[in-house]
């Protein structure tokens, strides 16, 4: 058995009065703590505790290994703290990937935040919607909507993404505004590319709907999809975080509020790392806490 292992559980036995406490201190058996004290008792060759069905003591040698012991433990305690006082400065760099909308409307803005808490951290960041392979192509950290394949990633939930259905007053003033999802149907629609084939599904309730929209105008680009939307080519659905404030702007108006789109699963990925860097721990912690 590991003897540093062995060392702290025999001073933690000594401590706590009884194997059962310290059992529970490790969160392990009584009988693997006695495995611990006999383990080290073998490798010196002396008893280190007298022991009964009700109480136990040091033997004279136990008391004498006890100091001792319970000094290595303090000095191995020490320097690894200060090892770490080494280490906790955030610094060098971090190469992050993230979707193109959530990138540029929602990571962007609020990286102010990370930046004034770790000055000397340097971040690379590329905003794709292709799916990059993480290991493959250098990055720390990956943010991803939708489902996720298996992975030995880490994979922290974030907040979910939400997607609205918007268009301009002045196509719904020439068009006329659809009073149910069915009559999208009759509208023209603007689609981003990727998703030009796919059902809108809206639930109210026990309602639930799968339109189908005939998509006039497709783009292969979700900012260009709004700035059409915006220029009365017609309805979109696009995340919420990308329309939030031509919404309450009055450029354009949501349609349909009462009913929820399907939301979409987001999430920060990163490799587990026992050794993990100050600048990593401190994105992760930034990340959960603005996105989560």
């Amino acid at each position: 058995m590991d003897l540093f292992r062995s060392m702290d559980v025999f001073v933690t036995v000594v401590r706590a009065g009884s194997m059962s406490a310290a059992a529970t201190q490790f969160g392990i058996s009584p009988a693997m703590v006695g495995q611990y004290i006999a383990a080290l008792e073998d490798r010196i060759g002396m008893r280190l505790l007298n022991r009964t069905t009700r109480k136990q003591s040091l033997t004279d040698y136990g008391q004498s290994y006890y100091d001792q012991c319970r000094d290595i433990l303090e000095r191995v305690a020490v320097a690894e703290l200060q090892a770490e006082t080494q280490q906790t400065i955030a610094k060098g760099k971090i190469r992050i990937t993230a979707p193109l909308t959530f990138g540029t409307e929602r990571l962007m803005p609020a990286l102010p935040n990370f930046r004034r808490s770790t000055p000397e951290v340097t971040l690379d960041i590329v905003l794709t919607d292709r799916a990059v392979d993480v290991v493959d192509e250098g990055f720390d950290i990956a943010f991803r909507i939708g489902d996720l394949p298996d992975s030995s990633m880490v994979a922290r939930p974030l907040s979910p993404y939400r997607m609205i259905i918007c268009a301009s007053p002045a196509y719904l003033l020439k068009n006329g505004v659809p009073a149910h999802p069915s009559e999208l149907t009759e509208h023209d629609v603007v689609c981003l590319t990727s998703a030009s084939e796919s059902p809108w599904r809206l639930t109210k309730g026990d309602n639930h709907e799968a339109i189908c929209p005939p998509s006039k105008v497709v783009v292969n680009n979700g900012q260009a999809v709004r700035m059409a939307a915006k220029a009365g080519l017609g309805i979109i659905m696009q995340p919420e975080m990308l329309l939030s404030g031509d919404v309450r702007s009055g450029e354009l108006i949501q349609l349909f509020p009462d009913w929820r789109l399907r939301e979409r699963p987001m999430w920060l990925l990163y490799y587990k790392d026992k050794r993990m860097t100050p600048r990593m721990r401190c994105f992760i912690a930034f990340a959960v806490n603005e996105f989560a």
